[in-house]
């Protein structure tokens, strides 16, 4: 059974930065891709980032280029995404992705306000 469990919300001020975590189970997790979507509130959920399963080719919603990182630890199951110079923009809930089984985690908030 596929399990997806994020981590690491929280509130931060604007320019603040925070490392979002999701541990995964219940699949072979280094052959497959891996992704990180957000939906803020009233939106409909939106990509924000992709790694491929070795990590070495990545992908990143254009409101985000420059700013976050996704990568990912084999040996662990887990992928990441940090995230610098957050802006309010950026307030949403973060979920992790498995696309092979479309399957989704629970979630986790993430506030940037003064």
């Amino acid at each position: 059974q596929v399990q997806l469990v994020e981590s690491g919300g929280g509130l931060v001020q604007p320019g603040g930065s925070l490392t979002l975590s999701c541990a995964a189970s219940g699949f072979t997790f280094d052959i497959n891709r891996m992704n990180w979507y957000r939906q803020a509130p009233g939106k409909e959920r939106e990509f924000v980032a992709a790694i491929s399963n070795t990590g070495g080719d990545t992908d990143y919603a254009d409101s985000v280029k420059g700013r976050f990182t996704i990568f990912r630890d084999n040996a662990k199951s887990m992928v990441y995404l940090q995230m610098n110079n957050l802006k309010p923009e950026d307030t949403a809930t973060y979920y992790c992705y498995l696309p092979t089984r479309a399957s989704w985690g629970q979630g986790t908030e993430v506030t940037v306000s003064s």
